[in-house]
């Protein structure tokens, strides 16, 4: 049995919806001004505390993309196995773009949702933990003094994409991997404060931090609650902090406690 969780970084690209407009301030209100929805372009994903970089984007395969360029379910099977195999994945706006995003992909493309997992997602985490002057994936990168995003050159580079140029598609893929290099960075730096993280100890008996696993862990004091009293312990790998689920209160303490409400 594999004592460790599975935990997947992951960003993905996608093409803008062209639309029928009379004017720059036309107000779309039908799907019928829709001329052709978007995609996905491509998506660069990491396991956790691994080296290599996976990616896929839709010239990654010429003969589909020479017959349709829309057609982008090449790219989604190969990222639905990555998720279907991920316990947790994680990602800057993941909640409300990625996930959204690939959903809406894989049902359009007629494909059933991968097994289940958890999400973490860093921008929630930098809004709800932190008073940083901008929660951006780039700035907040940038405050911790972790590297920052490539440049696109605006866009442009999503338009040359649409139009086949190789060297565009090259410089999307490679943006799309700094922002997955740049993701796991911050996570990891963000995980100690993130009070709702999954608990990654999956062997029972075994004392570790619950969000790196690690066991160089220092006892420091009690939790409390209002009916127990646990030990608690920092991590001296990534600094976050737990406590023993053992309540150090005796049943009749807690029966006083209770009663005393």
């Amino acid at each position: 049995m594999n004592d460790k969780l599975k935990v997947l970084g992951l960003d993905i690209e996608t093409s803008p919806s062209t639309s029928y407009l009379w004017s720059l301030w036309s107000e779309i209100n039908s799907y019928d001004f829709i001329q052709k929805d978007f995609r996905i372009l491509c998506f660069s994903a990491k396991w956790l505390g691994e080296k290599k970089m996976i990616s896929s984007s839709l010239v990654d395969f010429p003969n589909e993309y020479k017959k349709n360029p829309e057609n982008d379910k090449l790219v989604l099977e190969k990222l639905w196995k990555l998720m279907d195999e991920a316990d947790i994945i994680y990602g800057h706006n993941i909640a409300d773009f990625d996930i959204k995003k690939i959903n809406a992909r894989f049902i359009i493309n007629g494909m059933l949702p991968p097994s289940s997992y958890r999400t973490i997602d860093t921008l929630l985490a930098c809004r709800r933990y932190f008073g940083f002057m901008s929660n951006k994936l780039n700035d907040v990168s940038q405050m911790l003094g972790l590297g920052k995003k490539k440049e696109t050159g605006g866009f442009k580079l999503w338009k040359d994409c649409l139009l086949g140029d190789k060297k565009a598609w090259n410089k999307m893929v490679s943006y799309c991997k700094n922002d997955v290099v740049l993701l796991e960075k911050v996570y990891l730096k963000l995980r100690p404060y993130i009070l709702q993280h999954p608990h990654m100890n999956i062997q029972s008996g075994k004392v570790c931090c619950p969000k790196c696993c690690s066991e160089d862990i220092n006892f420091r004091g009690y939790s409390m609650n209002s009916t127990g009293k646990f030990k608690r312990f920092v991590c001296k790998s990534c600094g976050g902090w737990g406590s023993l689920k053992i309540n150090e209160l005796s049943k009749e303490d807690r029966k006083v406690i209770t009663k005393n409400g």
